[in-house]
């Protein structure tokens, strides 16, 4: 058994020079100039285009990316391989791959109108390639939100007192939204007055616990509906409960994704990124205080070994599942869809780039640490599945917390809203993205059909049916896989985007800081999604006569989705990764010359 406070040290000190030194460096290759126009002023319009104030922008970028998949990912990794592995791919990973995506896509959506890195790559490779990388996000997208709308289910299940903390913690930041922009109160009375009700609204779901159907819950909880509601889709998986909380899930993040984003978006994720603060930075506080004071109910050590091989404890291989496994902990391809789709409107300045990009990542990082550092605390039953490990972070924080003196009975309820927060941010905020990405795919609208893709509902529609029939299946490690592989390759494509850029900015670039991570999670996430087809689904689902006697039509009809939808995102990412590479060959052999520059408009 290791203490943790040696695994909080090195991550800090890892982030630190990461930050001071690399980034630094970064933001001069760029070229951030504060005297340049942002978007956010260019194309101000009270609905997408709105300047922010940089913690108010980092409170939503934080909130937005650090979505359940840090959560989720290193506490399933450390599980299954072990702490180490876990560890080192964040904290060499984020500095090195992570934190640089989401900077360099947030610099190339500033200098291009804060477009998508689907419209950037269009602008160098043509039509075909921006489609093909707005179609891959899409679809990626609908995984996003398939996946944070069950974890989301899930831990109102595991917490009821979370999903009245979180029903109260939505209606305030309406009000603080309207404070703020309808009223143009005090910013600084509305932070205090609202973050203080905020944290009361935890008090008060610890006291009013909420569910929706009949079950085994905390005393005096409070039960809507009378009905077990067993027939639901992925009731027999997940329990009714948890299955009863997805579609509302979709709903709310349907219905909040067409909001104007000073309605509930700017004002919701400013008031989560305190319960982030406070939730992350307290839990990595406690782990010191708890060491040297000795003040935590348990001793803060690693409860889970080092290393438990190659192949996991489920069967299943470090390379390549480890690396999207723990996804958005280290490098995440929703990152960039959230930099160049909403950040990128909203930045004030083009330094705020730096610490809301790399250094919003770094914090992800750290988010990650701690939920690696819960269930190393907890190490909870591999076997348990989802349904077991994502309590874990709530249960593990409650423990760090006692270094407070803080009763695990709130503590615990605490760290469960600040795991949904992230969730609910990320879910609406990916339904807006898979917005943009379709308005970007049809343009001007030249039929109904295309008219409703584009409509703010009709979209959203698009992404959350889908979302829920993915959900239906009842199989959440396929699920992650598949959400993971995605998200990593499209991370890979937003590099490519990046290096891509740079290459056509100024052919004397040099383009390793971008290409040589892309490179890397290419190989990764290509063998991963070609695992999660043949093996995951095809050799274990439908070529093992156990699994066909008792699927549903559902789960058929999922796992079928699965192959289908891994295959065509290896597809459409190796495409676009030749052309991308046959541009950036154009360049560097002189056929074309870089006609960009950072003053264009």
């Amino acid at each position: 058994m290791v203490q943790v406070i040696w695994l909080v040290v090195g991550i800090l000190a890892l982030f630190s020079v990461g930050y001071l030194g690399y980034s630094k460096y970064l933001a001069q290759f760029v070229d951030l100039d504060d005297s340049r126009e942002t978007p956010a002023h260019k194309y101000e319009d009270g609905q997408e285009y709105v300047p922010a104030k940089k913690p108010v922008l980092l409170g939503h970028h934080y909130s937005s990316i650090a979505g359940g998949a840090p959560i989720v990912g290193p506490i399933t990794a450390g599980v299954l391989w072990g702490w180490v592995p876990a560890l080192a791919w964040i904290a060499i990973g984020n500095p090195l791959m992570g934190s640089v995506h989401d900077f360099s896509s947030l610099s190339a959506s500033l200098r291009h109108d804060g477009k998508s890195i689907g419209y950037i790559i269009g602008e160098y490779v043509g039509e075909r390639g921006k489609n093909m990388l707005l179609w891959f996000a899409f679809l990626t997208i609908i995984l996003v939100v398939a996946v944070f709308a069950l974890v989301v289910a899930i831990v109102f299940n595991a917490y009821p007192q979370a999903a009245t903390a979180s029903l109260i913690y939505i209606g305030l930041a309406i009000l603080l939204g309207a404070w703020l922009y309808q009223f143009d109160l005090p910013f600084l009375a509305g932070t205090g007055l609202f973050v203080a009700l905020m944290f009361a609204g935890v008090w008060v779901g610890i006291q009013y616990p909420l569910a929706l159907v009949p079950g085994e819950y905390p005393a005096g909880t409070i039960v809507l509906l009378s009905s077990q509601l067993s027939w639901l889709p992925a009731a027999g998986a997940f329990g009714a409960n948890t299955a009863a909380w997805i579609p509302i899930i979709l709903v709310y993040g349907a219905v909040a994704s067409a909001l104007p984003v000073w309605v509930l978006l700017q004002p919701r994720d400013y008031l989560s990124s305190f319960l982030l603060y406070t939730g992350v930075g307290g839990a990595l506080l406690a782990v010191i205080v708890g060491t040297i004071l000795g003040t935590s109910s348990q001793p803060l050590v690693t409860n889970l070994e080092p290393f438990y091989g190659f192949i996991g404890r489920n069967g299943a291989p470090l390379f390549p599942l480890l690396f999207i496994t723990i996804a958005c902990g280290t490098i995440s391809g929703f990152h960039s869809l959230v930099s160049s789709g909403t950040t990128a409107k909203q930045l004030n300045r083009e330094s705020d780039a730096r610490p809301i990009g790399y250094g919003g990542m770094l914090g992800e990082g750290l988010l990650a640490t701690v939920a690696l550092i819960t269930v190393a605390l907890v190490a909870p039953d591999v076997g348990g599945g989802i349904g077991l490990a994502l309590p874990t972070f709530a249960t593990g924080g409650g423990i760090l917390l006692t270094s407070f003196g803080i009763p695990t009975s709130f503590g615990g309820p605490f760290m469960a809203l600040v795991l949904v927060s992230f969730l609910l941010t990320s879910t609406d905020t990916a339904v807006r993205l898979g917005r943009y990405m379709m308005e970007e795919i049809i343009g001007t609208p030249e039929s109904s059909v295309q008219s409703f893709a584009a409509d703010r509902y009709g979209n959203a529609a698009l992404q959350t049916i889908p979302a829920y029939i993915l959900i239906a299946s009842g199989s959440w490690a396929t699920l992650w896989q598949l959400f993971g592989g995605a998200n990593q390759l499209l991370a890979a494509l937003a590099l490519l985007t990046a290096t891509v850029w740079l290459a056509n900015w100024d052919d004397s670039k040099q383009l390793i800081s971008t290409g040589g991570p892309m490179a890397v999670m290419v190989v990764i996430t290509v063998s991963g999604l070609l695992w999660l087809a043949f093996y995951s689904n095809l050799y274990a689902k439908f070529l093992d006569p156990t699994w066909m006697a008792g699927a549903s039509l559902v789960q058929m009809l999922s796992a079928v989705a699965q192959i289908v939808l891994a295959l065509v995102l290896v597809y459409l990412g190796l495409a676009l990764v030749r052309m991308g590479y046959s541009n950036i060959s154009a360049i560097r052999d002189g056929e074309e010359s870089g006609g960009f520059s950072p003053s264009d408009d």
